[in-house]
C-alpha cells in the first residue's frame, strides 16, 4: 500500500474537513432543490482546490496528480457531484495554464485558480460522443478573430460557469483540424440550452452552449491552430483519475452508510450483520473497493512519473474503479433493502451519481478499446 507523506495525509485531511463541514451535511439538499452551490464551489479555492495541479506562477497549489486523487476522493464522501464539478473547473484552468501563453496565463488563470471566474471544459458535441474527433463545431478567421458556429452537449456549468474553453475545427476533418478557444460567458451570439433533466449530478447544472456567429478574438486561441486536440487529450488521463477518485469516494461513503445500518437493522430477532450473507456482501465490497484503491494510486503515481504505459493505467484505473465504485453503491443500497430506495437515506443518491462515471471522461468501453490497443501495439 502506498504510503503517504506527512504533507499528503495533511492535504488528505484538509479535504476531508471541508467535505465534513461544507458538503456532506447539504448534498442531499442540493440534489433534491438542484442547487449548484457556487458559493461552496469558490471557497475551495481558498483552500487550494480551484488549481491543484496548476502552476505556482499562476496562483495554483502545483501539487501532483496523486494529491489531485487523495483530495477528489475526499471530496465525493462529502458530495460526489460538487466535487465531479471542481474536477471539471481544474482541468480546464490545467489547460490553460499549461498550453496557453504568457498574456493568456497573466490573463485568466489567477482568476481561474482564485474561482474569481469558474471554467468549463466544451468538447462532447451533440453529434460526437466517444469520437471526439468529428466535432462540428466550426472556427472560421475572419482578420484577428475567428467566428464560431455550432454547438457542445452535456457541458457542466453551462450558462452560470464564466468561462468557457472550447474545442473547435478550424481546419481539415479529424483531430488535426481543431484548435482550443477560450470564450467569456457574455460573449454576442453565445447562448445555452434548457438544464437537462438528469438522473444525477443534480448539483451542477448540465446543458447545451450555443454559437451562433461568435466572434472571438484570435488572442483567445490557446496554442497553435491544429493543437486543440492534442491539448484535449492531454488532459484526459488527469481528468479520468480525478473522476475514479469521485467514484471511490462515493462508494466508500455507500459502505460506511451499509455497515452501520446493517449494525442496527434487526431482522428475525438480530442484527443483519450477525447474517452471512451480509457479512460476505460487505467483505466483498470493502475487498473490490481497497483494490481500486491500489490501482487508482498506482496510476495516479504512474502519471506522475511520466511512465510509458501511465495512459494504459489510466484508462484501467478509470474503467475499474468507476465499476467497481458503482457495484458497491448499488450492493450498499441492496443492504438497505427497501429504505435504501427513499431519499431519507442518502444511498440512493449516490448510486444515480456514480453511474455516469462509467460513461463521462471516455465511456469504459472506449477505456478497454485503450487499453487493447496499448497491449496490442508493436
Amino acid at each position: 500500500m502506498t504510503r503517504l507523506t506527512e504533507e499528503q495525509v495533511m492535504i488528505q485531511d484538509m479535504a476531508k474537513r471541508f467535505a465534513a463541514d461544507r458538503l456532506a451535511p447539504f448534498t442531499a439538499e442540493w440534489d433534491e432543490t438542484k442547487h449548484f452551490p457556487i458559493d461552496v464551489i469558490r471557497d475551495s479555492a481558498e483552500l487550494g482546490f480551484a488549481g491543484i495541479y496548476t502552476s505556482e506562477a499562476g496562483g495554483g497549489a502545483e501539487l501532483s496528480r496523486f494529491d489531485a486523487v487523495l483530495i477528489f476522493e475526499q471530496l465525493s464522501y462529502g458530495d460526489v457531484s460538487t466535487a465531479a464539478f471542481i474536477s471539471i473547473h481544474n482541468m480546464a484552468t490545467r489547460m490553460v495554464d499549461q498550453f496557453g501563453s504568457d498574456d493568456q496565463r497573466a490573463d485568466w488563470v489567477t482568476r481561474l485558480t482564485s474561482m474569481q471566474l469558474i471554467a468549463s471544459y466544451c468538447l462532447t458535441e451533440p453529434g460526437s460522443g466517444s469520437d471526439a474527433a468529428a466535432l462540428k463545431t466550426t472556427a472560421v478567421r475572419d482578420g484577428d478573430a475567428y467566428v464560431l458556429n455550432g454547438s457542445k452537449q452535456f457541458i457542466s456549468g453551462a450558462g452560470v460557469s464564466d468561462v468557457y474553453v472550447v474545442m473547435a475545427r478550424t481546419g481539415e476533418d479529424g483531430a488535426r483540424g481543431i484548435s482550443t478557444f477560450i470564450i467569456e460567458k457574455d460573449t454576442p451570439g453565445l447562448s445555452f440550452g434548457a438544464n437537462e433533466k438528469k438522473m444525477g449530478w443534480n448539483s451542477q447544472p448540465t446543458a447545451q452552449v450555443i454559437f451562433d456567429d461568435v466572434c472571438v478574438p484570435a488572442a483567445n486561441r490557446i496554442g497553435e491552430e491544429g493543437h486543440g486536440f492534442k491539448f484535449a487529450m492531454a488532459g484526459l488521463d488527469g481528468g479520468r483519475l480525478n473522476i475514479a477518485a469521485c467514484s471511490l469516494g462515493g462508494a466508500q461513503r455507500a459502505l460506511d452508510k451499509a455497515v452501520e445500518y446493517a449494525k442496527e437493522r434487526q431482522q428475525f430477532g438480530r442484527a443483519i450483520a450477525d447474517f452471512q450473507a451480509i457479512q460476505f456482501k460487505l467483505a466483498d465490497m470493502e475487498t473490490e473497493l481497497s483494490a481500486a484503491r491500489v490501482m487508482l494510486y498506482e496510476a495516479a503515481q504512474k502519471l506522475d512519473a511520466k511512465a510509458p504505459d501511465a495512459t494504459r493505467w489510466c484508462a484501467m484505473a478509470k474503467r475499474f474503479v468507476t465499476d467497481t465504485g458503482f457495484k458497491a453503491a448499488n450492493d450498499a443500497l441492496q443492504i438497505f433493502g427497501g429504505y435504501g430506495y427513499l431519499a431519507d437515506y442518502g444511498v440512493e443518491q449516490i448510486v444515480r451519481d456514480l453511474r455516469v462515471h462509467q460513461i463521462l471522461e471516455g465511456t469504459n468501453e472506449i477505456m478497454r478499446v485503450i487499453i487493447s490497443r496499448d497491449m496490442l501495439r508493436g
